[in-house]
């Protein structure tokens, strides 16, 4: 065990890089933004669109299966084993609920945009001033006061 390393030092560095994982992600989490809960949701791939059809139609065959993963994997399974001709009835449906997305998603940013507009001119220039002048205060005599340190 000439130079190498033992058990107990690789435990040591593997605690301290833990430690320092946790403290990155709960910055990350205390930065990220909120999610809204009107913004409308991504659109289903064409795989997903088949999925749908496809756990209606397992469910019906295998009315005793609980398992998730198993219809997952012969969904997945079908959809290679499909061609190009059978897989274009999803891919259609697939692309209309993208255009729809699309404009819906449109519509929403149009009406964000309009709302922090609206909330930016409901300030007034006396109000956004007075804001800004608390940290610049200064005596009748015209000196600033000083901090007791």
């Amino acid at each position: 065990m000439k130079g190498g390393k033992s058990k107990a030092d690789t435990r040591k560095a593997d605690s301290r890089l833990s430690v320092k994982k946790k403290g990155a992600a709960s910055k990350k989490a205390a930065k990220k933004a909120v999610k809204d809960p009107n913004k409308p949701k991504r659109p289903p791939s064409a795989f997903f669109v088949f999925m749908e059809e496809f756990r209606k139609q397992y469910k019906e065959k295998h009315p005793g299966n609980k398992s998730v993963s198993v219809v997952g994997k012969a969904g997945g399974d079908k959809w290679k084993s499909l061609t190009d001709e059978e897989k274009a009835p999803f891919i259609a449906k697939a692309e209309k609920r993208k255009t729809e997305y699309t404009k819906t998603m449109q519509a929403y940013n149009k009406k964000m945009a309009e709302g922090a507009k609206a909330s930016d001119e409901d300030e007034s220039d006396k109000s956004r001033s007075e804001v800004h002048d608390d940290g610049d205060e200064e005596d009748d005599s015209g000196e600033e006061e000083e901090d007791d340190e």
